[in-house]
């Protein structure tokens, strides 16, 4: 996002914030069905979407404009969302498009965050993402845009279903389909960082040769945090080939210090010789 893209897109955020503080996670689950339900429909209708970003129409009218296509089919919350996204500045139809699919997403979060499960919502999407990484068949099932994204979630509801919060199988359900134009496994990543962001903690990504205990696990968070200045969620995937020590990465900082890459460092330097 461009900067008027994201001021626009704060705008409406602290909205739907404001919204939760008082809403129960029912109500959220509503907002958030309905934003999905408006984005879904948005992303079927590009004359739409290019009129409701049309910079040349003041942004009441592209509100009305929207309020009226919608009519009774969602709620006064989800109007009220929709009227100060929609009379922002956004510089494409596809970034009014990405946004209204990124609200729907917080509003999932925020029903987590008041039904006390955000933290399981979190780590069970990042368990899942393990399990598609790790799973080549699956990661293509989930990701071949030849199957309708229907299908797609379809697996993923036989996947999780039982197994995870209803939560995180609709925000699973919303990676396969590429927010923001992101492959699966990619929108997954972004889909446990903003769930951490919602408990204002960032994620470390460490790779380690064998699993951490907790306590081990409640060190390394405490020193990232001391960094960093703010709390860690600690993600941890076990990879036998990096021999031991751990690989750490949290934002754009990668910490290289598995035995691995250590012995490549010394491989390449004897060959330089």
């Amino acid at each position: 996002m461009d900067a008027a893209s994201r001021q626009s897109y704060v705008a409406v955020l602290e909205r739907l914030n404001t919204y939760a503080d008082q809403a129960d996670p029912q109500q959220l689950r509503t907002v958030a069905d309905e934003l999905l339900a408006v984005a879904r429909m948005l992303h079927g209708q590009l004359p739409l979407r290019r009129a409701l970003a049309d910079p040349s129409r003041p942004g009441e009218d592209r509100a009305g404009l929207l309020r009226a296509v919608l009519g009774n089919r969602i709620g006064e919350p989800t109007k009220e969302l929709l009227d100060v996204l929609v009379a922002g500045r956004w510089p494409s139809a596809s970034e009014l498009l990405d946004a209204c699919e990124q609200l729907a997403v917080q509003a999932f979060l925020a029903s987590g965050e008041r039904a006390g499960t955000l933290a399981e919502v979190e780590d069970e999407l990042f368990r899942f993402s393990q399990v598609v990484a790790s799973h080549r068949e699956l990661a293509t099932a989930l990701t071949d845009w030849r199957r309708p994204v229907e299908h797609r979630a379809s697996l993923v509801e036989t996947l999780l279903s039982g197994k995870a919060t209803d939560v995180t199988i609709q925000l699973a359900k919303i990676a396969v389909g590429g927010l923001g134009g992101r492959g699966a496994e990619a929108a997954l990543a972004r889909m446990v960082e903003l769930a951490a962001a919602r408990r204002d903690r960032s994620v470390a990504y460490v790779t380690v040769a064998h699993p951490l205990s907790e306590a081990e696990e409640r060190r390394l968070s405490a020193a990232l945090a001391a960094r960093y200045g703010r709390d860690v969620s600690v993600k941890t995937t076990v990879d036998p080939r990096v021999l031991g020590g751990a690989r750490v990465r949290i934002g754009a900082d990668l910490y290289e210090g598995t035995i691995a890459h250590r012995l490549a460092q010394a491989r390449n330097a004897l060959a330089s010789r």
